[in-house]
C-alpha cells in the first residue's frame, strides 16, 4: 500500500508541479513516423493509398495512473490527387484526467517533377474531464481540485510536407491556439492547465545499403514554452521489404527498441518498447506500443519515404 501510494504521488507531482502548468501536453509517440498525420495534418493522403492506423500506447508500465493513449486514423487521397482527407479520434487518460479529441485533416499538394510540396489543415474537438474521485485527499474540501469537471475546447492547426521518393522534410504546428483547461474565473487562485502551441520539425531519409536492405533514420524536434526541448531520433533497418528493427532515443527522456512486420500487402504491425532514462524508472517497467495499419492502393508505385516513414 505504501508502495502504490509513492508511486501515486510521483504521478501526481507530476501533474500539479506548481499553481499553473506549462505543460507539454501532446501524446507522446514512438512511432510516429508510420504515421505523421497525428502531428502534421499535411501527410494527409501522402501515401497514395487510403490508410486506416489504430495505435495503443501504455506509458510508465507499474505506475498507478500513468499516461495510456489509443487512437485511430483514416486517410486518404481523393480522385484529383492534389487533396488529401482524413479524420482521427484519441483518447488518453493520465490519472484523473481524461481527453477526448476528434481531428479532421485536409491537405493540398503541389506536385513537381521528383518531389511533392503539401499543406496541411487541422480542425479539432477536444473533451478535458477531470474525476476528483481518483485523488486520494486528505481534505475533502480541498479547492484546488475542485476545478470545472468537464471542458470542451475547438482548435485549428496547420503543417507543410516536403517529400520524394526517398527523403521527407516537414513542419507543423497541430494546435495553434492557446487555450485553458480546469481554470476558475472567481477570486480563488487554484492550479490551472495552460496548452500552448507545439511547433514540431522532422526529416527522414532512406538509404539503400543493398538490394534487400534499407537504413530508414528519422529525427523529430518538438519545442513548446515552458517545456525543454524535446528531441527525437530513430533509425530502422528494413530486410526483404517485409521485417522492420531499429532503435531510437529521446533527449533526456528514453531509449526504445522498434520492431515491425509486413504481414500481406495490406497489413502492417509494428511495437515499440521504451525504457525511462529518468528519475521515473524507479517506479515503473517502461513502456510499451503497438499498431496495427491496413492500407490499399490503385496505383502499383508506391513512394518508398512515406510507405516506411
Amino acid at each position: 500500500m505504501l508502495k502504490r501510494g509513492i508511486r501515486f504521488t510521483v504521478l501526481l507531482m507530476l501533474i500539479i508541479l506548481t499553481d499553473q502548468i506549462h505543460a507539454q501536453q501532446d501524446s507522446q509517440y514512438t512511432q510516429y513516423m508510420y504515421n505523421t498525420m497525428m502531428i502534421n495534418p499535411a501527410y494527409t493522403g501522402s501515401r497514395g493509398g487510403t490508410s486506416i492506423f489504430g495505435l495503443y500506447r501504455n506509458q510508465w508500465v507499474g505506475l498507478d495512473g500513468a499516461p495510456k493513449t489509443a487512437t485511430l486514423s483514416f486517410h486518404t487521397p481523393i480522385e484529383s490527387k492534389h487533396i488529401g482527407l482524413g479524420a482521427a479520434i484519441y483518447h488518453e487518460s493520465i490519472g484523473p484526467q481524461q481527453t477526448n479529441v476528434i481531428d479532421v485533416d485536409f491537405s493540398y499538394t503541389i506536385e513537381f517533377e521528383e518531389s511533392k510540396l503539401a499543406f496541411g489543415l487541422k480542425a479539432a474537438a477536444a473533451w478535458y474531464n477531470f474525476d476528483r474521485n481518483k485523488l486520494h485527499l486528505i481534505d475533502a474540501n480541498d479547492y484546488a481540485f475542485d476545478g470545472k469537471p468537464s471542458t470542451f475546447l475547438p482548435n485549428i492547426g496547420a503543417g507543410v510536407y516536403y517529400y520524394g521518393e526517398k527523403y521527407y522534410i516537414g513542419f507543423s504546428i497541430p494546435y495553434l491556439l492557446d487555450t485553458k483547461t480546469f481554470s476558475k474565473t472567481d477570486d480563488r487562485k487554484i492550479s490551472d492547465v495552460n496548452e500552448k502551441q507545439h511547433y514540431n520539425l522532422m526529416g527522414g531519409y532512406v538509404f539503400d545499403l543493398s538490394e534487400n536492405t534499407k537504413f530508414k533514420p528519422a529525427a523529430l524536434m518538438k519545442m513548446v514554452q515552458g517545456s525543454p526541448l524535446q528531441f527525437d531520433l530513430s533509425a530502422n533497418f528494413l530486410f526483404n521489404e517485409r521485417f522492420t528493427l531499429g532503435a531510437a532515443w529521446r533527449w533526456s527522456a528514453a531509449v526504445s527498441a522498434m520492431a515491425g512486420f509486413q504481414i500481406d500487402k495490406n497489413w502492417f504491425i509494428g511495437y515499440a518498447y521504451d525504457w525511462d532514462t529518468t528519475d521515473l524508472r524507479k517506479y515503473n517497467s517502461g513502456s510499451h506500443e503497438i499498431f496495427l495499419r491496413y492500407e490499399f492502393f490503385r496505383e502499383t508505385k508506391r513512394i518508398i519515404s512515406p510507405r516506411f516513414f
